[in-house]
């Protein structure tokens, strides 16, 4: 079994060697003061918040005398600091990374939009984007007693979580890069097998929407949407909790509601053109509402049913006014569980 609260991470990525020749002429990073940094930077991987100078030799492989004066000057201009024990991230490094994603327009497009989502739905909302194979957490709401194995500015394997899956499904190199790379096991319920992933994908492709159904945790699951109106995702949203907390199809209209909600409040912010902050979230009781009867959505999203209303749907509301809670779709069934 995975717990969703992880014991000492997976060793820090060396950095690649690579030869003269390929950097036209200059050292390969690993021999620069620079590299070496970077790679003492990125041992502290989340897993334990605190490394001493014997945890970090094994992880970067730097010799003791490169690393600890590279570690001695680390704390000198605050990207580390001391602690019982040995070392820490430095608050001088959380005050760049703020800056980093507090002057990114599409996090202030979203954060909004993302504390609307965890108040209606009682779960924790996150914000991520694709970097390579691996996802990147730009933000994160949690409401309530639910704890994730997640932090801002993290990272996660794309192939096993709902945000990655939404991201990848509609790049072809990304795709291509998630089905050459390993994939180890997380659980039991994790999808390892290259075939099995791309037809995942294109599930998603074509729900609009991409489950975690235990894949990474087997105590979490999640559900995500990409933020994108056509061509690549330029984001996730997704909505995670416990899986007896979960109500599939509630919380897939409530992520593409609002990945749409962010990607035209991005637009307003790139054209400069003014925006107004959500309406005041009605609630969807995701968690304490009746079970909704199988294969119904108790929610009519902001976007409403794409292509019109299916048969037995509640009729679109008037511009200006919000989605009756009594409205059902029964266009979008819930994932069948493995």
């Amino acid at each position: 079994m995975t717990s969703i609260i992880p014991g000492a991470g997976p060793l820090a990525p060396v950095i690649p060697r690579v030869r003269a020749d390929e950097s036209d002429g200059r050292p390969p990073p690993e021999h620069t003061v620079l590299g070496r940094s970077a790679c003492i930077m990125e041992a502290f991987n989340g897993g334990r918040q605190v490394l001493s100078l014997a945890d970090l030799n094994k992880r970067t492989r730097l010799p003791k005398s490169t690393l600890h004066r590279l570690v001695d000057q680390l704390c000198q201009v605050g990207w580390l600091e001391r602690d019982r024990g040995g070392y820490r991230v430095g608050l001088r490094m959380f005050e760049l990374g703020t800056l980093a994603v507090e002057g990114n327009r599409f996090h202030e497009a979203a954060f909004p939009h993302l504390q609307s989502l965890a108040s209606r739905t009682g779960l924790a909302a996150q914000l991520a984007i694709l970097d390579h194979t691996e996802v990147v957490y730009l933000e994160r709401i949690v409401v309530g007693p639910i704890r994730l194995p997640t932090r801002r500015g993290g990272r996660k394997p794309a192939y096993c979580t709902a945000l990655g899956k939404a991201l990848a499904a509609y790049d072809e190199d990304a795709i291509h890069a998630l089905i050459s790379a390993p994939m180890p096991r997380k659980t039991a319920k994790t999808i390892t097998e290259p075939v099995a992933l791309s037809a995942e994908l294109k599930r998603v492709r074509e729900a609009g929407v991409a489950y975690d159904r235990g894949e990474a945790y087997e105590e979490l699951v999640c559900v995500a949407a990409p933020i994108r109106s056509s061509g690549h995702p330029i984001g996730a949203v997704s909505v995670t909790g416990p899986a007896d907390r979960m109500r599939w199809s509630v919380a897939a209209e409530a992520v593409r509601g609002t990945a749409a909600a962010i990607w035209n409040a991005n637009l307003s912010l790139r054209s400069g053109t003014p925006r107004r902050l959500p309406s005041p979230p009605f609630p969807l009781n995701l968690v304490s509402a009746p079970r909704a009867k199988p294969n119904a959505v108790t929610l009519a999203g902001p976007s409403g049913c794409r292509g019109g209303p299916a048969p037995g749907c509640a009729p679109r509301p008037a511009a200006g006014r919000s989605p009756p809670l009594a409205a059902t779709c029964r266009r979008f069934p819930p994932p069948e569980t493995t």
